[in-house]
């Protein structure tokens, strides 16, 4: 922690020197899981050559240092310097809801660095202070790199709450009349268990959670698709795009299927900022139903709309 704390402490420049140093020895030495990006990125993109794919490899790395060193810069970095990197774009639009009475949802997958979202509370200048912003996410198992992390969001302004924890979080700020803004990362490799929905995503049969869509549906919370985009280096555009503010008006899993489909369309605009590391095709339909049919897997339960 102490470490991570003394590099945070250094300048973008000078981070982003580190982060060039790095690639050599993360994508050529370590090559850490470079088969697996191969493989995503061949598979996902079936169309590109092999050069191409190479290319686009290459750039991953680049971005995935640079993230590693974004990262580390949100334990120490400050209010003012945050928003010279990072733009928010239609938070108007949750404004809104929240004058109205509706706290909201915000879903978006592990694209551009989505840790910079729990900088959200900065740019609602109407709800600061009250309103409560913060990213679902899934409890590490090594306690130290948790607890990193959670002081990186919270820092930033966020609220951090395991996923087993937000409808009961969700359910007493409801109780307490206050608003709210969690972001709900989709993309996400369930486990066995977890799988209520399969989805057509990158030229892959994927399993989904469809967790985020069920939650919105019972709190009835506005939803938001989270467009990220990195236009330059060392600056982040973040835009709220509004999908509905009535989920229970919408066939199930409808919300789920559109939210995959522009996370889908973001990557192939630019494919070299998404999270290839994840080997989140690991797990096929055929030996989910298998599973099932040995009686080593529940089938998941049906969910409707309430």
């Amino acid at each position: 922690m102490f470490l991570a704390r003394l590099v945070s402490k250094l300048p973008f420049g000078v981070l982003y020197t580190l982060s060039d140093l790095c690639f050599p020895l993360v994508y050529y030495v370590v090559r850490y899981r470079r088969g697996v990006v191969r493989r995503n990125l061949s598979t996902s993109f079936p169309e590109k050559t092999a050069r191409d794919i190479k290319a686009t490899e290459k750039a991953f790395y680049h971005w995935l240092c640079d993230y590693f060193v974004e990262t580390l810069k949100l334990l120490t970095i400050g209010r003012e310097e945050l928003l010279r990197h990072i733009e928010f774009r239609n938070a108007a639009a949750i404004e809104d809801c929240f004058d109205k009475g509706q706290p909201c949802a915000a879903l978006l997958g592990h694209y551009c660095n989505w840790e910079y979202l729990s900088a959200t509370a900065l740019s609602l200048s109407k709800w600061q202070g009250s309103a409560v912003m913060g990213l679902i996410y899934h409890p590490l198992r090594n306690d130290a790199f948790d607890r990193l992390f959670i002081n990186i969001r919270q820092h930033a302004g966020g609220t951090c709450i395991p996923k087993n924890d937000i409808l009961r979080h969700l359910v007493r700020l409801k109780r307490e009349g206050r608003m709210s803004l969690f972001g709900y990362i989709l993309d996400q490799s369930p486990k066995w268990e977890n799988i209520h929905l399969w989805l057509p995503f990158l030229h892959h049969d994927t399993p989904v959670f469809t967790g985020a869509e069920r939650i919105v549906r019972k709190m009835n919370h506005a939803a938001f698709y989270v467009r990220m985009e990195r236009p330059e280096r060392g600056r982040y555009v973040c835009t709220f795009i509004p999908m509905t503010e009535n989920p229970n008006e919408l066939a199930d899993n409808e919300l789920t299927q559109k939210a995959f489909q522009m996370l889908e369309d973001d990557i192939r605009r630019a494919p070299q900022f998404y999270l290839w590391t994840h080997d989140r095709w690991k797990r096929t339909r055929e030996e989910y139903r298998r599973r099932v049919e040995q009686g080593l897997t529940k089938p998941a339960p049906a969910h409707h709309s309430a």
